[in-house]
């Protein structure tokens, strides 16, 4: 897609034109068509349901794969998709005007899952687990009705890295979320192609286009958050040696099995000097290959 005025998505319309801005843009555009190429997340002809919070991520997202389609690099139909969880005070007219203003197709879908979440939460407890299950069945429902082949959410890098380091302090296991997944009735794919982007640059961008950005007040609500210590100290780190974060996603695209202590994913047991490895070069164990 061209800079000029008469050739942009309404989405783009009063964007910066400082050489600042629009070196993020490019940069946030080439990140995203990476993640997107590296993990074979497009279908020609496939229809992804857009999974818009209202928050930066999700702004973000859903005006890099306008950007992306424009350009003629994203051979999918866009469905944007807000679910209206019934949380108190939420604004429930900023999404459809905005969409409708930039000509972007959309469902908002309203579904009282708030209700739930504080009914059935013990106090002291997060909300977090059990609103993210409810609000992903609902959007899984949606695309489905829709006709949608994937549900594409707007997890960046930081959430990605946030939520290894979770599951390593917390979860005793060494996951996160990936890039690309099949749900778990197999008939949805679940993407997140923002996987290469920065949080800070969500930020910057989502700023200087001025979205009408809506907090999440249900989780925001909550003080001491797993998610939020472990934010605090991705920061520390970075402050203290910046590109941390870049390094340590580089971690995660480099997982060596025979070097960690997993004997599913590693066969040690028939590990001996001069023995030839079972199968391939790899290691791991016929099952796995």
């Amino acid at each position: 897609m061209l800079d000029d005025l008469d050739d942009i998505h309404p989405l783009f319309h009063g964007a910066p034109t400082s050489t600042e801005f629009k070196k993020l843009r490019k940069r946030i555009v080439r990140e995203t068509r990476e993640a997107i190429e590296t993990y074979g997340m497009v279908n020609r002809g496939d229809r992804w349901l857009v999974c818009l919070s209202g928050g930066k991520d999700s702004y973000t997202l859903l005006a890099v794969l306008h950007e992306l389609k424009w350009r003629g690099l994203l051979p999918v139909d866009l469905l944007a998709c807000n679910l209206d969880q019934g949380q108190p005070g939420f604004p429930a007219t900023v999404l459809p005007e905005f969409l409708t203003k930039m000509g972007v197709p959309h469902r908002i879908e309203y579904q009282d899952t708030y209700s739930i979440v504080v009914d059935k939460v013990p106090q002291g407890r997060t909300y977090c687990a059990l609103c993210s299950r409810l609000r992903r069945g609902n959007l899984y429902r949606i695309a489905r009705e829709e006709g949608c082949t994937a549900v594409v959410l707007g997890h960046h890098r930081d959430d990605i890295l946030e939520t290894f380091f979770m599951n390593l302090f917390h979860g005793g296991r060494l996951a996160t979320m990936p890039p690309k997944l099949v749900n778990e009735d197999g008939d949805l794919m679940v993407l997140r192609p923002l996987a290469f982007v920065a949080e800070q640059d969500c930020e910057k961008f989502a700023r200087a286009m001025n979205y009408p950005i809506i907090p999440c007040d249900l989780c925001g609500s909550q003080e001491g958050l797993q998610r939020m210590q472990v934010k605090k100290l991705l920061d520390d780190w970075e402050s203290r040696t910046p590109g941390r974060r870049n390094v340590m996603f580089r971690a995660l695209q480099n997982v060596r099995p025979s070097h960690l202590a997993d004997p599913a994913i590693f066969d040690f047991l028939n590990l001996a000097p001069g023995a030839a490895q079972p199968g391939t070069e790899d290691g791991l164990p016929p099952a796995l290959r």
